[in-house]
């Protein structure tokens, strides 16, 4: 029988609470996205100063794997081509791609920004995490209606058993406008940590979902 991939940490962030493994460790001033993202940054001394230059789903995704990680480091265990980023959202980069659109729009001061537009993929998201704890393994940012527990971690369970990864971060990273919220998971085999939480299975990361709600 085929052994469950095993969660070995998971964080959420959510316009009323940031939580790891369950444990509430910061509570939000409920003043919107851009203050909670300044605020953790600043209580847990995150030292990245291109987190500034980033768009808002970036800095949602990197302060989401920035907590996720802050007592663990998967590029000690496994080489940097064998983690793998698997993330899944609805609203792909629209909060990003609106702003750039309103760049176009005004014919008066036309002058699309570059810095702005380098942001209008979802995917940006992984290649920024990537980047900051070089991760070079499978990436890939998938946009659906909701979170399909059962499609990503099938995807996920099959990078696996082909050895194509040895460790995951996955997760859903939402954000549209001051909606937000995002739940990503440190994912490795079962004979590769001491450290699991729960399995990785579909019914276990809808439950944990839900309870975001």
């Amino acid at each position: 029988m085929k052994k469950s991939l095993i969660v070995s940490s998971f964080c959420s962030v959510t316009g009323k609470d940031v939580t790891v493994n369950n444990k509430v460790i910061y509570t939000g001033s409920g003043n919107g996205f851009k203050d909670l993202s300044n605020d953790i940054y600043t209580k847990f001394s995150i030292d990245y100063p291109k987190f500034h230059k980033m768009d808002n789903l970036c800095k949602l995704g990197f302060l989401s794997v920035e907590l996720l990680l802050r007592d663990k480091d998967p590029g000690q265990k496994y080489p940097g081509d064998e983690i793998g980023i698997i993330l899944m959202n609805s609203a792909s980069s629209l909060d990003t791609d609106r702003r750039h659109q309103d760049t176009l729009s005004d014919r008066e001061n036309y002058f699309p920004s570059p810095s702005i537009f380098v942001y209008t993929l979802p995917n940006v998201v992984i290649g920024e995490i990537c980047i900051r704890h070089k991760f070079y393994g499978e990436g890939n940012f998938f946009v659906a209606e909701k979170f399909n527990m059962d499609f990503i971690i099938g995807y996920i369970e099959e990078l696996f058993e082909c050895n194509t990864i040895q460790c995951c971060i996955a997760g859903w990273v939402e954000l549209d406008g001051d909606d937000f919220e995002s739940l990503v998971f440190l994912i490795e085999k079962p004979d590769n940590t001491d450290t699991g939480i729960v399995n990785f299975e579909p019914d276990v990361i809808r439950n944990i979902y839900e309870k975001l709600k």
